[in-house]
């Protein structure tokens, strides 16, 4: 069916001739469209050329490409100060220490929750955007978006815009042909490998790693992600494009349940446009829309689709077909806006009259408020957080050990954790239960041991708390609950832990 279609569209091509123009120095492209497709389960690609816009939302784009090509390229290199004990690299996934350093911020294995919780921040984040404007996510910032763009401006340069490559892609295998296509390929492979190096640098210091690279001795699991996301990149980037948006990105599918009637989203204005038609010079505009049927917006369309059949799952709202609409609007002497972010209340409100946008709506106002709980409890969470954590592990097997004087012994395995980047000394105490010793393993000769821990640093101790039997038999239980007290010798810091000193049933 789809087949049919197009084949049908090319015979219209061939009626209407080379060349044709839709108004006076307009060029009307015959570029298929991806929408076409009948009832047939599967549908052979229709290969899309995208042609270069021109025009604010094609800059904004560029200048968005840049900024982000540049975080994700340069951010390893950038070098964070944490003093002698800690690697000094600004972000890096630590793999091996199993902690995650985000500039002047340190995530432990323990504090997953930081990730979760900015994990759920950037969800809202994106149904808050969604709701207000669509897939601007897609259209701009989405990875896929960035990459394809850059593949496509790598293609431009070495084959030309839209007309010189499918005239290319047609031409017989000659010297010019490979060249264009060899230059091509290849220099999609170096930004695909540089796109998998710089991931790589996100788990290892990033100079050590590159000097690694450059004497073939690196870890070979370094080599093995970069292959893979050389492929991915290459294949998606470069390879598959919309294909990616379309097929497998599931976001499409989930979108249009955050969207509303006051959604602002890149609309096609029908009550302005139709009906469509060739225009000539010095013919009057009464009775005709301001559409002369063109095609330049499905021309520019990196999906390969006519925003003028609505919306679409297809349409990423890159905007590149305002940009090519607005130009040959000013070619034909009419105002822009014919394609523009607009809202399905103003389309379903036939008439020049614009309505406003209603900006605070339950929607934006529940994404918003969601935003603001989870911050501000990160927040607190993060300005609370303790410089030293302790945790108590009670010996299981056995829970309890009776001394020959008739006394009862429980085992402990206590771990203090130094979050800060400096050594500390600490002393262990108890309080709570009364008459009870305590002993530290491997300092049974001091009478007030006083444990070192490195900086930053987990370290275990083990623990015996004894109480003799006349003091166990005064507890109301078999079970006593205690706690133990860490002591920082330098600055003071108290921290409690609460545990049980197990006895024999009474």
């Amino acid at each position: 069916m789809l087949m049919m279609n197009l084949q049908d569209h090319v015979a219209v091509a061939r009626v209407l001739g080379a060349g044709v123009e839709a108004a006076p120095g307009v060029e009307r492209s015959e570029a298929p469209t991806i929408d076409r497709a009948g009832t047939s389960l599967y549908a052979a690609r229709v290969k899309v050329y995208p042609k270069q816009a021109h025009g604010t939302f094609r800059t904004v784009k560029w200048v968005i490409m840049a900024v982000t090509l540049s975080i994700y390229y340069l951010v390893p290199w950038i070098r964070w100060d944490r003093g002698p004990y800690l690697p000094n690299q600004a972000v890096l996934i630590d793999f091996p220490s199993r902690r995650f350093f985000f500039f002047f911020l340190e995530i432990w294995p323990q504090e997953f929750y930081y990730i979760t919780g900015l994990l759920v921040l950037a969800a809202l984040a994106l149904f808050l955007v969604t709701t207000i404007a669509g897939r601007m996510w897609c259209g701009y910032t989405c990875p896929q978006t960035v990459w394809t763009d850059l593949m496509i401006a790598v293609e431009r340069f070495f084959q030309g815009d839209r007309n010189a490559r499918m005239r290319l892609d047609k031409a017989p295998w000659a010297f010019e042909t490979l060249s264009r296509k060899g230059a091509t390929h290849i220099t999609w492979l170096l930004i695909a490998i540089a796109t998998g190096g710089a991931w790589v640098f996100y788990f290892a210091d990033a100079p050590t790693l590159a000097r690694q690279f450059a004497n073939f001795d690196a870890p070979m699991l370094a080599y093995v992600f970069v292959g893979l996301f050389t492929a991915t990149t290459y294949l998606l980037g470069g390879i598959a494009r919309e294909q990616v948006c379309i097929y497998m990105c599931p976001w499409p599918r989930i979108q249009g349940g955050m969207i509303d009637h006051d959604s602002l989203l890149i609309s096609y204005r029908g009550w302005r446009g139709e009906p469509r038609g060739p225009h000539k010079a010095g013919q009057s505009w009464e009775g005709h829309g301001d559409c002369i049927d063109c095609r330049q917006c499905v021309a520019v369309c990196p999906t390969g689709i006519d925003i003028r059949n609505g919306s679409q799952l297809e349409c990423i709202q890159c905007a590149l077909c305002i940009d090519a609409c607005a130009e040959i609007m000013d070619k034909v002497g009419r105002p822009r806006g014919l394609i523009a972010y607009d809202t399905i209340r103003n389309l379903e409100h036939t008439g020049p009259e614009i309505l406003p946008v209603q900006w605070l709506r339950p929607r934006v106002i529940l994404y918003a408020t969601l935003m603001a709980i989870v911050g501000v409890i990160m927040l607190t969470a993060l300005l609370l957080r303790p410089e030293l954590e302790v945790s108590v592990l009670h010996d299981r097997n056995p829970m309890y050990v009776k001394l020959s004087d008739g006394g009862l012994r429980n085992g402990y395995t206590v771990k203090l954790l130094n979050k800060l980047y400096e050594p500390r000394s600490f002393k262990l105490g108890l309080q709570g239960l009364s008459g009870a010793t305590l002993s530290v393993v491997g300092h049974e000769h001091e009478t007030d041991p006083v444990i070192t821990v490195a900086p930053d640093e987990l370290q275990s101790v083990r623990v015996y708390v004894a109480l003799d039997k006349t003091d166990f038999s005064s507890q109301d239980a078999a079970t006593t609950e205690f706690h133990f007290t860490v002591a920082d010798t330098g600055n003071g810091t108290l921290a409690e832990h609460a545990a049980n000193f197990q006895g024999p049933e009474r």
